[in-house]
């Protein structure tokens, strides 16, 4: 991350413009969309799959990994016994990359 920002910050707008097409469309668009990812599967039940996404409000709208979601995961970890310490989350997450690619 150190040596090549640039990278890191490319793959994070990439991500982050998924992010904005799955908030700016359709579940039937999006359904389309990864359709060819999917082609043991018919274009009905990807739908179907994408719908219940979206009405959960499964997607965020940023890649912003918040130091509640970190804790939260480090609980489920913990409590499934695959975590034997705990980490800072200010050790181990920068926001820096999603934050501009946010904006």
């Amino acid at each position: 991350m150190e040596d090549h920002p640039e990278v890191i910050q490319g793959f994070t707008n990439a991500l982050q413009k998924g992010m904005d097409y799955v908030q700016s469309h359709t579940p039937e668009e999006i359904a389309a969309i990864i359709a060819p990812q999917f082609k043991e599967t018919d274009q009905e039940t990807i739908t179907t799959i994408v719908t219940r996404y979206y009405d959960q409000d499964t997607w965020k709208e940023n890649l912003i990994f918040e130091e509640e979601s970190f804790n939260l995961l480090q609980d489920i970890l913990e409590e499934a016994g695959e975590l034997s310490e705990r980490a800072p989350y200010k050790d181990l997450v920068t926001t820096e990359f999603a934050e501009k690619a946010a904006k």
